[in-house]
């Protein structure tokens, strides 16, 4: 059998910031990339919609021969991978794997709080699924969770103003609505993949006592320690250390903006769903 790529996918940009870390962690797979950037964002989508176009999407790396992929993106974790794994996978080929983001995360998120308070920041979609506290209370019954919703995070991010001033009253009004929830949060897991680019501004006005937890470098150790134990998943996955990125719009434009989210340039293809 032929070995195939790992895929990872996201509605647009965010996913990068996971698949840099994934590829940092294991550098020695061959990674397929897709942002369905002509779609996005899918946070403010509904959940037929964004499972929609999740399984389109999953499908596509299926044809490419992908045993594996990764939904690096929370709103399509939240939406449509219960649905992808219990309806359609079992259809399509038993065989094949698809993850999400949002296991890995609340299966450590305990290791961060001693108050047992923990706050979410999130797009529409991911905070209006409530996908992040029926994850947690199965591993951590005792947590309690609270959401904001930051539906502006995103456009600043991909608009590349997440870093000026004009930012910080979005940031401060929707930290201040979380931490407003309970004065008992230390951990606030950014449950976007876009937030890491805009660290330091949330750092700015988060207390230096909450902990603020991203995303890639969870998602890494969780599919290293999933390839260590299912190894004919792990067995089907090529080794050329090679990385290939589509995207459903411009890649011109995908590539004037990846280079922020994946640390370095990238030289996308244009794929047609």
């Amino acid at each position: 059998m032929k070995k195939q790529p790992i895929g990872v996918f996201d509605s647009g940009y965010g996913g990068l910031t996971v698949l840099k870390e994934i590829v940092q962690k294991l550098p020695q797979y061959d990674y397929l990339y897709l942002g369905d950037n002509a779609r996005a964002p899918y946070g403010s989508r509904s959940f037929e919609t964004v499972y929609e176009y999740t399984l389109a999407c999953v499908k596509w790396f299926f044809s490419q021969g992908c045993s594996l992929v990764v939904l690096a993106c929370n709103t399509a974790s939240a939406k449509a991978l219960r649905s992808i794994q219990q309806n359609d996978l079992p259809i399509i080929d038993p065989s094949k794997r698809v993850l999400g983001v949002i296991r890995p995360t609340t299966e450590v998120i305990g290791d961060y709080t001693k108050t047992g308070h923990v706050g979410v920041l999130g797009t529409n979609g991911t905070v209006q699924s409530g996908s992040y506290p029926i994850e947690i209370e199965k591993f951590y019954p005792a947590i309690k969770v609270y959401q904001q919703a930051c539906p502006m995070w995103v456009p600043l991010i991909e608009n590349n103003e997440h870093n000026n001033a004009g930012a910080d009253y979005f940031v401060k009004k929707n930290i201040d609505e979380l931490l407003g929830q309970s004065p008992k949060i230390d951990a606030i897991l950014l449950a976007c993949t876009h937030y890491p680019l805009m660290i330091n501004k949330i750092k700015a006005f988060v207390p230096d006592n909450i902990t603020l937890l991203s995303q890639g470098k969870i998602v890494a150790d969780s599919l290293d320690t999933y390839l260590q134990k299912h190894t004919a998943i792990e067995a089907k996955c090529s080794k050329n250390e090679e990385t290939e990125f589509f995207t459903t719009d411009s890649p011109a434009d995908f590539d004037a903006h990846a280079a922020n989210f994946f640390g370095k340039s990238v030289l996308s293809k244009h794929l047609a769903l």
